[in-house]
């Protein structure tokens, strides 16, 4: 196989197609962009979408025509391995109308049951596999539980924190901040309460609130620019808006405390990522954050939409002496290299292809 930004692909080569259809970066985007080159150490695999970055193997829609209707090399079928409706939905066009060699593979991260349209395009699936033991108890059938990993190659410590810090020039000391489009779901409005309480306490701190802002958001986002202004705290909280997906990493090793206050998600990489990269957490326990920050060891765990245990959860973290939160830091990147490799998720998906190529016609 050609290394990504290549010529022609010939899709004899290619076993798996990961499709990836959404335009906006989200956290599915995030997880093919992650996977797909650490996959493609070990087998023929492929992205198919809009707007990947260079680092990830893709196939162009041209050459996916070309040679869709031809089983790849040595297998009996392609396999189709959706995230989304519409790439499932897709995937079923390949397989049952237009009759190409392909099985079916769907990944579900959803903590809620599926509406009955999602089932249906479930039920149709050749195997399925969830992201946590929570998202597999609202399936109707049988999968195989991975939870998602982390690059700890790309989200690793800063050298040097402070500086990382400096050289993003921001004013302070210490950094810390939420990420993730911006909306209630996400809870950036119970990090600015805790923001509003505690800065004022801490002088050398300064708080960053990141990710993309729509426009049917933007009465929420609103919201939080009159708080932060009612506070007066307009240079110490700073809605930076949607960064350069290149530029994430240097954001999560460069702050000193990440803050996950989510009142609901899917799963949510977010941990995972900023204690990949020496960062501790305080986190809502939404999503799969219950089985990923060990709770008083790589960070703290909060009730979903308490305020006020949320900024008890920060303050701890911000209170303490750099040096315990530093010992706090290198648990959770070792609790992540450990655990929640990229590589250790791509062997295990890799070995649920095995087994549907071994599987009966």
């Amino acid at each position: 196989m050609q290394e990504p930004g290549g010529g022609p692909v010939d899709l004899a080569s290619v076993e798996v197609i990961a499709p990836s259809f959404k335009r906006r970066f989200s956290g599915v985007v995030a997880t093919v962009i992650a996977l797909v080159p650490a996959q493609a150490r070990h087998i023929g695999i492929r992205a198919l979408g809009p707007r990947l970055p260079d680092t990830v193997p893709q196939i162009s829609w041209g050459d996916f025509w070309r040679g869709a209707w031809h089983r790849p090399d040595g297998r009996r079928w392609r396999i189709w391995h959706a995230r989304r409706d519409i790439e499932m939905l897709f995937g079923i066009m390949l397989r049952d109308v237009l009759r190409q060699p392909v099985r079916l593979l769907f990944t579900s991260a959803a903590q809620k049951r599926h509406g009955r349209f999602l089932r249906v395009l479930i039920a149709r699936m050749d195997a399925v596999i969830a992201t946590s033991p929570q998202a597999a108890s609202y399936l109707d059938r049988a999968s195989t539980i991975i939870m998602h990993g982390v690059d700890t190659q790309r989200f690793h410590p800063a050298p040097d924190r402070a500086a990382a810090w400096r050289a993003t020039g921001l004013p302070g000391r210490h950094g810390i901040g939420v990420f993730g489009r911006v909306r209630h779901q996400k809870g950036q409005d119970l990090f600015v309460e805790a923001m509003v309480e505690l800065l004022p306490r801490h002088p050398d701190w300064t708080a960053v609130v990141i990710g993309l802002s729509t426009p049917t958001e933007q009465p929420f986002l609103d919201g939080l620019k009159r708080r932060i202004a009612a506070a007066g705290l307009e240079s110490r909280i700073l809605i930076l808006g949607e960064q350069p997906i290149k530029r994430m990493a240097d954001w999560f090793r460069c702050l000193s405390v990440a803050v996950i206050p989510a009142r609901f998600e899917g799963y949510g990489l977010v941990p995972l990522e900023a204690m990949a990269s020496g960062t501790p957490v305080a986190a809502a326990r939404s999503g799969a954050a219950p089985d990923l920050v060990k709770d008083g060891e790589t960070g703290y765990l909060v009730p979903v939409d308490d305020g006020p245990a949320l900024t008890a959860a920060i303050a701890k973290l911000m209170d303490m002496d750099e040096s315990t939160r530093d010992a706090m830091a290198e648990a959770a990147r070792r609790h992540v290299v450990e655990e929640f490799s990229i590589e250790r998720e791509a062997a295990r998906i890799n070995a649920v292809y095995e087994e549907m190529w071994r599987a009966r016609p």
